[in-house]
C-alpha cells in the first residue's frame, strides 16, 4: 500500500517511539530520511547483535534512507533548513528544549516552511512541569498507572512485558501526523503535533476510568481477570492454563452448557455480568472443575464448537508461526548486507481485500550511506 508514495519525512528521532512512528509511515509509502549525527542513532548500538549489527535498528529503520549531520556545525544546520523547506512532515522526539537550542524547533521551521506538519514526541508533552524532565518507558509506565493495574493482587506492580509507553505514543503520533497531513490539505497550513508517552499510556485505560468515574475505586492488581466481566480469565487444565473471555449473558448460556451445567442462568448468583464477578470465586471452582480434567487443546477444541471465546497462552515464536498470522501477511522479510534475509513485523492494516501494506524491499540503511543521494533528489545538489 503506498497511500503515502511522494510524501517527504525528516526523521530527527533516535531509539523507538519516533522510529516506531517513521516506520509506519515508511511502511506506507513514505520517503523517511533519517537525520542522524556522526555517532548515528543510539538504536545502532543498542542489542541484540548479529555479526555485530543491531537486529533491533535494522527491523526499525527497514525502508527509510539515512544522511549524517552535525546540526551545532553551522553549514550542516543551514542544510537542514533547505530540507525542512521541502519536507511535508519533520519527527523528533528530543527532550523539549533541546530542538530551540539546536534551532530547530517548530516555530523557526514553521517560519521556513507553513506547511510543515512537525511532530515532537517526549516523555512528558512540550507542557507542564515536568516537559523538561527526561523519561523512559519504565518511567511512564510507573507514573501512568498501568503499571499500579498489572500483576497479581499479592504480587508487586508489574511493567507490561513491551516497550508499550514509546509504541503507543508512536502510535499516536503517526495517527496524528496523518490527520494533520489531512487537515493541511483543506487550510494549507501544517501543525505542531505533540504527543506524550505519559498522556498516551494514561488514555488507554479506559476500563479503570470508567470504575473510577462509577464507584470511585479503582479495580488494582487483578492478575488475568477481568475487573468487570466473569468468567473473563486464565483457568487452570491438566497441562496448563485456557484464556476464556465471556462478557454477555449469551455467551454464559453456551458457557454453562460448554462445563455442564446449563442451569446456571437461572441461578441468581450468574444471572449477569456484575453478579457473576462478585461471585467469580465460584464461577472459577465450576470452570477449573470441567477444565482440570482436560488437556489445554482438549478444552480449546470443545470451548470453540460451543463458541465460547477461548485460546492457549503463546509466545511470540508461536504466535507468528500460527496459520492465523501468516495468513494475514503480518510477517515481512528484507534483504540486509549483513544480516541477510531479515523478518519484521508490519504494520496491521489492511485498505481493503486486495490491498494492504506488502512491505519495503529495502533494508535499514547504513550511517549516512544516502547522503549524496537525497541532497541531489531534494536539493538539486550534486554532492552531499
Amino acid at each position: 500500500m503506498t497511500v503515502f508514495q511522494g510524501l517527504r519525512v525528516l526523521d530527527l528521532s533516535r531509539v523507538l517511539a519516533g522510529p516506531y512512528c517513521t516506520s509506519l509511515l515508511a511502511d506506507l509509502g513514505a520517503d523517511v530520511v533519517k537525520v542522524e549525527p556522526p555517532a548515528g542513532d543510539d538504536a545502532r548500538h543498542l542489542g541484540p547483535f548479529r555479526d555485530g549489527e543491531s537486529v533491533y535498528f535494522a527491523q526499525l529503520n527497514r525502508g527509510k534512507r539515512s544522511i549524517v549531520l552535525d546540526l551545532k556545525n553551522p553549514d550542516d544546520h543551514a542544510t537542514l533548513l533547505r530540507l525542512a523547506e521541502r519536507a511535508d512532515v519533520l519527527v523528533e522526539n528530543y527532550r523539549p528544549g533541546v530542538a530551540a537550542r539546536l534551532g530547530i524547533d517548530h516555530a523557526t521551521l514553521a517560519a521556513v516552511n507553513p506547511r510543515l506538519v512537525y511532530a515532537s514526541i517526549s516523555g512528558f508533552g512540550q507542557s507542564g512541569p515536568m516537559h523538561a524532565n527526561p523519561a523512559y518507558d519504565l518511567i511512564v509506565q510507573a507514573m501512568s498507572g498501568l503499571m499500579a493495574g498489572t500483576g497479581t493482587p499479592d504480587g508487586p506492580p508489574t511493567r507490561v512485558g513491551e516497550s508499550v509507553g514509546d509504541l503507543i505514543a508512536g502510535l499516536f503520533a503517526s495517527w496524528a501526523v496523518s490527520a494533520a497531513l489531512f487537515d493541511r490539505e483543506r487550510t494549507g497550513h501544517g501543525r505542531h503535533v505533540d504527543v506524550a508517552m505519559l498522556d498516551s499510556l494514561v488514555s488507554l485505560q479506559v476500563t479503570a476510568m470508567s470504575l473510577l468515574t462509577a464507584t470511585g475505586s479503582l479495580p488494582g492488581r487483578v492478575g488475568n481477570r477481568h475487573p468487570v466481566s466473569t468468567p473473563f480469565d486464565t483457568y487452570r487444565t491438566a497441562d496448563g492454563l485456557l484464556a476464556i473471555a465471556v462478557a454477555s449473558d449469551g455467551v454464559f448460556a453456551r458457557f454453562a452448557r460448554l462445563v455442564g451445567r446449563p442451569d446456571l442462568p437461572a441461578d441468581p448468583r450468574f444471572h449477569d455480568d456484575t453478579a457473576r464477578t462478585r461471585n467469580r470465586d465460584e464461577v472459577r471452582r465450576i470452570t477449573e472443575t470441567w477444565s482440570g480434567g482436560l488437556t489445554t487443546q482438549e478444552a480449546l477444541k470443545l470451548a470453540q464448537a460451543e463458541g465460547v471465546p477461548a485460546a492457549p497462552i503463546q509466545d511470540l515464536a508461536q504466535a507468528i508461526e500460527s496459520e492465523q498470522i501468516q495468513q494475514r501477511g503480518l510477517i515481512g522479510e528484507f534483504d540486509h548486507p549483513v544480516l541477510g534475509r531479515t523478518p519484521y513485523l508490519r504494520q496491521p492494516a489492511h485498505f481493503g481485500p486486495h490491498e494492504r501494506e506488502t512491505g519495503p524491499t529495502a533494508p535499514s540503511p547504513a550511517l549516512g550511506a544516502h547522503t549524496g543521494q537525497v541532497m541531489a533528489e531534494w536539493l538539486g545538489a550534486n554532492s552531499a
